[in-house]
């Protein structure tokens, strides 16, 4: 029978799959739609009707080693408690190392790849655990054979990866801890996107009109705000946090080493994450 794009849009909302998905397994139910999907949860490939537009927001961060080559991910569940089970942890760990071994460009690669082994171990797992589950994000350092890689997690919630080239391998952990505990937005001021430079300007500019001061003194205000932002937000201006004495720019100086890249994940970082409140669900219910 012919399947309408309504009934493949309906499916679709109701259990997050892809669009041919829905459409094979009406299909082969005549266009039942519930029929398919309990079809499609009993293949593993349905997220569980409504699961997908749930908030996932905890999770891990993990990190893969081989050598000098890495990647952290970041999957995430629904509760904290999901996220500590040996199920959620072990697909995790199984994802990184298949990153880590095929180097997916994305995430959305990684997902098709193989005719989709990783989504449908996905699917499956959010069927057996009844949590929405995403694979969010990764960085996959491939690095020169005389870098040291720098890895850090702190307790799955917060990961960083460094890729320093000289040095030594204890200064590349000790500036990835840095990185975790400081948070620099970039390696250097060069970096730093123009727009966000012109946006503190504005409002340093704002602040300083409010002095009284002569245009020249407010010229020289706003560029030592500047500097100091910069300083502030990015690694090379940042006092190292075990010794806040000297920057991380004469640390590395002084060991011959130079940072090429380094990557900082925060668990759940923009995830707009959903507040219940009871209060409101009570009148709602009182209403009904």
């Amino acid at each position: 029978m012919a399947i309408s794009a309504k009934l493949v849009k309906e499916l679709r909302e109701r259990t997050g799959s892809g669009m041919m998905e829905c459409k094979k397994a009406l299909v082969e139910t005549d266009g039942d739609i519930e029929a398919a999907v309990e079809l499609m949860r009993k293949a593993g490939q349905a997220k569980a009707d409504k699961k997908a537009s749930r908030v996932a927001a905890e999770g891990t961060i993990v990190i893969e080693q081989n050598g000098n080559n890495a990647v952290m991910l970041e999957v995430n569940s629904e509760t904290d408690f999901v996220a500590k089970g040996d199920d959620f942890m072990n697909f995790c760990h199984e994802v990184a190392k298949n990153i880590l071994e095929t180097k997916p460009a994305d995430v959305e690669a990684l997902l098709a790849a193989n005719d989709g082994a990783i989504e449908t171990q996905r699917r499956t797992l959010i069927a057996k655990i009844g949590e929405n589950i995403n694979i969010r994000r990764f960085s996959l350092f491939d690095m020169a054979g005389d870098s040291h890689l720098g890895a850090y997690s702190h307790n799955g919630r917060i990961g960083v990866l460094v890729d320093m080239k000289g040095g030594n391998p204890e200064l590349s952990k000790d500036v990835a801890m840095h990185i975790a505990a400081s948070k620099p937005v970039c390696i250097n001021a060069d970096q730093v996107p123009t727009d966000v430079i012109n946006k503190e300007k504005e409002i340093f500019t704002a602040q300083a009109k409010e002095s009284g001061k002569p245009d020249n003194i407010i010229e020289k205000m706003i560029t030592g705000r500047i500097n100091k932002f910069l300083k502030e937000i990015t690694l090379l201006g940042q006092p190292f946090v075990k010794d806040p004495d000297q920057t991380i720019e004469k640390l590395l100086k002084a060991n011959s080493a130079e940072v090429i890249k380094f990557e900082n994940f925060v668990l759940g970082e923009g995830i707009e994450k959903k507040v219940d409140n009871f209060a409101e669900e009570v009148m709602k219910q009182a209403g009904a």
